[in-house]
């Protein structure tokens, strides 16, 4: 299964009067992860007026969404961060905010956008990548094809994550699952024949968005 994640950890302040909101955005890999990271921010910021929390577990195996108030008037503030992890299409994410109470009273609405803004500001500094299964070949050929077969490689989209330079160059090649078949056709066609090719084996690749 295909997912948006994470990339790390990532942290945002907001005052909005006189009140301080700080996200937290962490991915976590299952319930037990996000619950342990909740804790961790809420032990941290034990003086804190609300720890608002959600996350959402979802890798085609595992499946949990919670969100928690924490004191704040309901709706107001953990099923805002939910919506915004939601929204943004993000799985296996866990975001809690930190709210230090000014004395000014937001109104719902107010509360609202503050926990919406901080969630979403915490997610894009964390950075996002996307989680896909692949699969993997190796194609070898004469040195006189290098450069034809690295552009068809990644003309097609695919990742030479290995090379080999020997009597003949062998390149380890990485594509999304399901297009290892097309790229090692396309490759004899435009080799000739001359590339040899061999299947390897599927994995999990974090990339970059």
């Amino acid at each position: 299964m295909d997912y948006r994640t994470l990339k790390g950890i990532g942290t945002a302040e907001l005052v909005i009067k006189k009140s301080v909101f700080i996200g937290y955005a962490s991915p976590a890999n299952t319930e037990e992860e996000a619950k342990a990271f909740i804790e961790k921010i809420r032990t941290h910021h034990s003086d804190a007026t609300h720890n608002v929390s959600a996350y959402l577990i979802n890798d085609g195996k595992n499946f949990a969404v919670r969100y928690n108030d924490d004191g704040e008037p309901k709706g107001s503030a953990g099923k805002p961060v939910l919506k915004v992890i939601q929204n943004k299409g993000l799985s296996n994410v866990v975001v809690v905010v930190t709210r230090y109470f000014g004395g000014i009273k937001l109104g719902y609405g107010g509360l609202v956008k503050a926990y919406s803004d901080a969630a979403s500001l915490a997610i894009e500094n964390a950075g996002v990548v996307e989680v896909y299964e692949t699969e993997r070949f190796q194609v070898t050929f004469p040195y006189s094809l290098f450069h034809l077969v690295r552009e068809t490689i990644e003309g097609y989209g695919g990742r030479v994550v290995g090379e080999d330079y020997g009597a003949l160059v062998t390149f380890t090649v990485e594509t999304r699952k399901g297009e290892a078949d097309g790229l090692m056709e396309l490759l004899t066609e435009k080799t000739r024949g001359r590339a040899r090719l061999r299947r390897l084996f599927m994995s999990l690749f974090d990339g970059n968005l």
